[in-house]
């Protein structure tokens, strides 16, 4: 995995941008009336996740950062219900709602892991910068 300099290195948080993008990409399919409702809520939530990781990495200590991550966490299971209702709605074709859905399966597991480290982190008796428990994440042998 190498040092990890930013948030913009982390796994986490790269795989929830490649999630908006296919967000953005099979909702512009969904029915004009629904421009300002579930194809607007919907693009929302998916940009919440990596907002919140960012805004998470960017916070002082690790106390912190976790409610962040916890919020992308909650966003991530928005997303999820929304898309299953526009799958039921027929406003996602089966292979696209497929797609999506193994993105995400595969974003919460980043997003749980990640969450899991950072909580240990902060159950130590030690303060701990968020940039210094990325570089020591950064540092784990994950074979």
């Amino acid at each position: 995995m190498g040092n990890i300099i930013t948030y913009q290195d982390l796994d986490v948080w790269q795989q929830n941008r490649i999630l908006v993008k296919m967000v953005y990409q099979h909702s512009q399919v969904f029915p004009k009336e629904e421009q300002f409702g579930l194809t607007q809520q919907i693009r929302k939530s998916a940009i919440s996740i990596p907002s919140n990781i960012a805004e998470g990495c960017g916070r002082n200590h690790t106390k912190d950062s976790l409610q962040f991550f916890y919020i992308a966490r909650g966003s991530i299971y928005e997303l999820e219900t929304q898309l299953i209702l526009a799958n039921d709605l027929n406003y996602l074709k089966e292979d696209s709602y497929d797609l999506l859905k193994e993105q995400i399966i595969r974003c919460k597991k980043l997003l749980n892991g990640f969450i899991n480290y950072f909580s240990n982190q902060s159950n130590n008796e030690q303060q701990t910068t968020v940039n210094e428990t990325l570089k020591e994440y950064g540092n784990i042998n994950w074979n």
